[in-house]
């Protein structure tokens, strides 16, 4: 019976650590525009609203406030609308373009979730 539940315990300790190694860690637009080179090619989690987006043919980018700074998140999976509430994942890069327009600072999405305006 000790090693059944020693046994369980631990199966619970590693399925844990497996479940928050995997999540990115959230962190807030200022501090990520503070210091880019910290950030860059690491995943990272940003929630925030949608004040401004551009797309064509699925490919786009939109802009997040979170209320501590704005970034722009560069997606192939078609953008949100102005006002929505989302929270992005992806990795951090900077001097990126698109269209002809220059970003500075981005979050390349690689998932999203959305509340809707």
């Amino acid at each position: 019976m000790y090693l059944t539940k020693r046994l369980g315990l631990s199966s619970l300790i590693l399925m844990g650590a497996i479940l928050l190694t995997a999540c990115p860690s959230r962190e807030t637009i200022s501090k990520i525009n503070a210091d880019p080179g910290r950030y860059r090619n690491k995943e990272v989690g940003i929630a925030g609203n949608v004040t401004d987006s551009y797309g064509v043919l699925g490919n786009g980018a939109y802009e997040i406030d979170d209320g501590t700074g704005r970034i722009w998140v560069v997606t192939t999976r078609g953008v949100p609308s102005r006002g929505s509430r989302v929270g992005a994942k992806g990795k951090v890069y900077t001097g990126y373009s698109f269209g002809g327009r220059s970003f500075g600072t981005v979050l390349q999405e690689t998932d999203r979730r959305a509340k809707g305006k």
